[in-house]
């Protein structure tokens, strides 16, 4: 397995990155589709690829609380095989060097994977786009 992943600078690979995300989030979730695409332009986006197939993509965005990361989505053929955290290892390097609140809302069953890089969950669990959460922060 050749995996890689890029900060997305073409329009070409960012179709790629929706096209991953439609999948994840719209097909198989059944997010809609009006929830999932927002915010797009002030985010920097990532593709993973394996032997230049793409297979995941994520994106932080800087807000009013600090820099949260997003919209990890790995196609299932390519889950358990290091691609989430492959982006979370690549988007979290990407971020400035005066990054110090950096968080995210991880559904239930991604929380473990996060928890990996030093995110704490905090707060009560909550719902978004009918799946549950829980806002992680990552300490410092």
């Amino acid at each position: 397995m050749s995996l890689h992943v890029q900060k997305v600078n073409h329009p070409e690979d960012l179709d790629k990155v929706f096209a991953i995300r439609k999948i994840v989030f719209v097909d198989e979730q059944n997010c809609p589709p009006e929830l999932e695409w927002e915010h797009e332009d002030e985010s920097i986006h990532f593709l993973a690829t394996n032997n230049g197939q793409p297979c995941g993509a994520c994106r932080w965005r800087k807000t009013d609380a600090g820099y949260k990361l997003e919209r990890f989505a790995v196609l299932k053929d390519f889950r358990g095989q290091g691609v989430g955290r492959a982006l979370i290892a690549e988007a979290l390097s990407d971020l400035p060097e005066d990054a110090h609140y950096i968080y995210l809302n991880s559904q239930l069953d991604a929380m473990s994977l996060y928890a990996k890089f030093g995110f704490v969950a905090e707060g009560d669990q909550f719902e978004e786009a009918g799946i549950q959460h829980f806002k992680m922060v990552k300490k410092v």
